[in-house]
């Protein structure tokens, strides 16, 4: 045979048998066989097969852990309380977790591999976590990159507060290998309990985004994990200075209809901040400004900060950041106190707390859903 050929014959087949050593050296090495997991002091107790992420192996169980970012160690929310000594955080691990936080064994779920017998504890809440099957129903544009999707829960019923979030589970497409889960805060009313409404904008590159704008069909069948989240309206008198952008609106939008329809935290005042670059950017304003003029104690503040050439704009125009400083000082009753609640991303998160700090609301007054 021409040695030009058996050249990478032989380093072929040579590949071929190694890899199948590996796999036949793992299946033999890493075989855990059955493991018991044993979960707040013994409420629940599981017999596993041992070997996998402890974030997959309770999902398989039933037993779902928040994870923004489907298991990859990318989101830091699948924190849960380790009792058995599993060995030291991995460098995968620290960046997300406080020093109090690594004291305690507070461990990624999607990071500790279930090897042997385990403790753990856990949230009561997740016991109410469920995976629900769902059928698209409706996709409507709101603006060139948000859609809102309504999912219906087929006859199940979702048990949630507003401000909670679920997590699609996105199937494999196109270059994406394998399925894969995002986070979404619900727009929907936690009374519409057969169907979930989420507001999802289009990030480049994003995976689930990618899937929802250019694959998701009306029709399609997709399954939903949740509630999760404590994103919500806390029992007190203070008015509540509200601050979104973009797909932000989502769990506002779920909190104050609630809050308008239930009659719910009736002593408080509501004075919600919405922002956006340019008229394109805006949705659900005539929704919002019906709200507020039906409901006396809502206020809605709508802010272009880049209104483009020759577009009508009868609002605010600055940053949300600015609009928000001066109603605070010229136009809002301190006496009450404030509460912050903000969502969107990371800057405008971070530029609004510091706004609010000047202002002198207190950091533990103020709660977010911060998203990339």
């Amino acid at each position: 045979m021409n040695p030009i050929v058996l050249g990478p014959l032989t380093v072929a087949l040579l590949s071929a048998l190694l890899a199948l050593v590996i796999a036949i050296l793992d299946k033999l090495l890493n075989n855990y066989g059955i493991v018991k997991l044993r979960i707040n002091g013994g409420k629940k107790e599981l017999s596993v097969q041992g070997g996998s992420a402890l974030l997959g192996t309770l999902a398989a169980e039933g037993i779902f852990i928040p994870s923004a970012c489907g298991g990859r160690g990318s989101c830091g929310a699948c924190k849960c309380h380790v009792l058995t000594d599993v060995g030291p955080h991995l460098p995968t691990e620290t960046p997300y977790l406080s020093p109090q936080e690594m004291a305690l064994n507070v461990r990624l779920a999607c990071q500790v591999k279930v090897r042997k017998e385990l403790e753990i504890e856990l949230p009561e809440a997740l016991f109410r976590v469920r995976k629900f099957p769902a059928r698209v129903e409706r996709i409507r544009d709101l603006t060139y990159d948000i859609k809102e999707v309504l999912f219906d829960l087929g006859g199940q019923e979702i048990e949630f507060d507003p401000g909670q979030y679920v997590q699609i589970v996105v199937p494999p497409y196109e270059k994406v290998g394998e399925s894969t889960q995002r986070a979404y805060s619900m727009s929907s009313r936690p009374g519409e309990k057969r169907h979930v409404e989420l507001l999802i904008r289009l990030v480049p590159g994003g995976l689930a985004t990618t899937y929802v704008h250019k694959y998701l069909k009306e029709g399609d069948l997709m399954d939903l994990i949740g509630p999760f989240g404590e994103f919500g309206v806390r029992d007190t008198p203070a008015t509540m200075l509200c601050v979104a952008g973009g797909s932000g609106m989502a769990p506002f939008k779920s909190i104050l209809h609630h809050m308008q329809e239930t009659g719910a935290w009736p002593g408080k005042d509501i004075w919600y901040f919405f922002g956006a670059r340019t008229a394109k950017d805006m949705f659900y304003l005539d929704e919002m400004r019906a709200l507020a003029a039906i409901w006396p104690r809502f206020h809605f503040v709508a802010a272009l900060s880049e209104p483009g050439p020759g577009e009508r704009w009868e609002g605010d125009t600055g940053l949300i950041t600015d609009v928000l400083d001066r109603y605070i000082r010229e136009k809002i009753d301190p006496s009450p106190g404030f509460e912050g609640y903000l969502c969107g991303s990371p800057g405008m998160i971070n530029a609004c707390m510091a706004v609010m700090r000047k202002n002198n609301v207190g950091e533990d007054k103020i709660y977010f859903d911060k998203f990339a």
